[in-house]
């Protein structure tokens, strides 16, 4: 089985969370002090890409991440409510092209792109277990 993309550009989705201690730079390891981290915020960029096309996915299909360029512009003080914003912006065959942007109640944290790949869930999984049980 095989998927045609036929996705419109502009699809969006948005993810939103506060900045508590459990994702701050000093909780991920990513630095040391109680501000949201970075791999937070990719973390939920990503998720709002994903989100921006999954529903236009048949059953068993996803997609999953590959490359990410993104700038973390601000810091984002504990409390701060940040949201995600992925728009498809370009489709090559599986290959999807993400604008990314994160706000907080200041303003603009990080900027970006984010390049997803879409995947038949079990065939994928399948190729997995079968590089692990290789090594």
């Amino acid at each position: 089985m095989d998927f045609n993309t036929d996705l419109p550009m502009g699809l969006k989705a948005e993810k939103t969370e506060t900045v508590t201690d459990e994702n701050t730079a000093e909780s991920w390891g990513s630095g040391g002090l109680p501000v949201y981290a970075t791999p937070a915020m990719i973390a939920l960029m990503e998720g709002a890409a994903a989100a921006a096309v999954q529903d236009k996915l048949p059953a068993g299909w996803s997609t999953v991440g590959t490359e990410l360029n993104v700038k973390h512009l601000s810091a984002s003080p504990l409390g701060a409510e940040v949201k995600a914003v992925g728009e498809l912006i370009e489709v090559d065959g599986r290959r999807l092209c993400f604008k990314v942007e994160a706000h907080d109640n200041a303003g603009k944290i990080g900027e970006g792109f984010h390049e997803r790949f879409i995947v038949e869930n079990e065939r994928f999984l399948k190729k997995i277990a079968e590089k692990t049980a290789s090594h």
